[in-house]
């Protein structure tokens, strides 16, 4: 049960700018803070990550991929050419989709890798060529490079650029119509931050999530997928929970254990954009902020509701 009371009353405190409830398909709550906020497109930022993840499996399901195993320096041989550190050549789409891929990529911080990367001629060649500090597949780290990766890829193997995948196959079948997928300079489709979409459409996503994978009785991606991108692989940081393959997964109490009711997972943007799915509950719950200060705040104030 949610504490609608104490939802409205933290979220008006706050930047927040839209928030939607929807319980078994329904809406239960909503929240924007003007009337432009409705039709609004809204930056998802790395909220972006989570749909790559849903194209990733749909491109399994018709194909164009025949495994997440797959090693990258197969599809961009021309970018491994020069590399000197033969590791580099065990990663893999699965690695990439986990962020496992060893390399040194400090995307927070100081050092942070992330605005040398997205002003870099070619994003690619800058992210595979970091040093690797990690075997991999052992280590989490956060690494937007390896969504641009994957997105680069899907545009290889569909030939087809990410945004027109999507429409097709994901978008469409939604009823989504008005979204932006930015580009970058080589022409392919920011796979860590680039999409632009409505609250009510990142609500599409949410709902497709919880119905593991149908939409208006319509299977779009499978259910095992939905599962497998969900399952908590790695423990990442200590506030937000695990990862799986760009879905975020955590508990509502902490102290207890990884069970059915108290699992939920969630795409998570910069500026605290969050797409939320509580399965045992049937909720999806969608946020679009501009809170760059005090992070996670949403979440712990989604989370207190639920536990209310």
């Amino acid at each position: 049960m949610i504490d609608f009371d104490y939802l409205k009353r933290e979220i008006k405190k706050e930047k927040v700018t839209s928030l939607l409830v929807y319980q078994k398909g329904n809406s239960i709550f909503e929240y924007y803070k003007n009337n432009k906020q409705r039709e609004k497109l809204h930056k998802m930022n790395s909220c972006t990550k989570s749909v790559l993840s849903i194209l990733v499996g749909i491109a399994l399901e018709k194909k164009h991929l025949t495994s997440i195993h797959l090693p990258v320096y197969t599809f961009f041989p021309e970018l491994f050419k020069e590399q000197t550190d033969s590791r580099k050549l065990d990663i893999t789409i699965y690695h990439l989709l986990t962020m496992t891929d060893g390399l040194d990529f400090p995307e927070f911080g100081e050092w942070n890798s992330f605005a040398p990367m997205v002003y870099h001629p070619n994003i690619m060649k800058f992210v595979l060529e970091r040093p690797i500090i990690h075997p991999v597949g052992t280590y989490m780290n956060y690494n937007s490079g390896c969504s641009h990766i994957l997105s680069a890829i899907l545009q290889k193997v569909t030939n087809m650029k990410t945004e027109e995948f999507a429409n097709k196959y994901l978008f469409k079948p939604l009823g989504i119509k008005k979204f932006n997928w930015y580009s970058d300079n080589m022409n392919i489709n920011k796979g860590a931050d680039g999409l632009v979409l409505k609250a009510t459409d990142m609500m599409k996503i949410g709902q497709l999530m919880l119905q593991n994978g149908v939409y208006n009785n319509k299977r779009i991606v499978s259910e095992e997928w939905i599962k497998t991108s969900t399952t908590p692989y790695f423990k990442t940081y200590e506030l937000i929970g695990y990862y799986g393959m760009h879905w975020w997964i955590n508990k509502l109490d902490d102290k207890q254990d990884f069970t059915y009711e108290n699992t939920y997972h969630f795409a998570l943007g910069f500026g605290r954009q969050y797409i939320f799915i509580h399965p045992k509950e049937e909720v999806v719950i969608v946020i679009t902020s501009e809170i760059y200060e005090n992070s996670l705040l949403p979440l712990r104030i989604v989370q207190k509701s639920f536990l209310i």
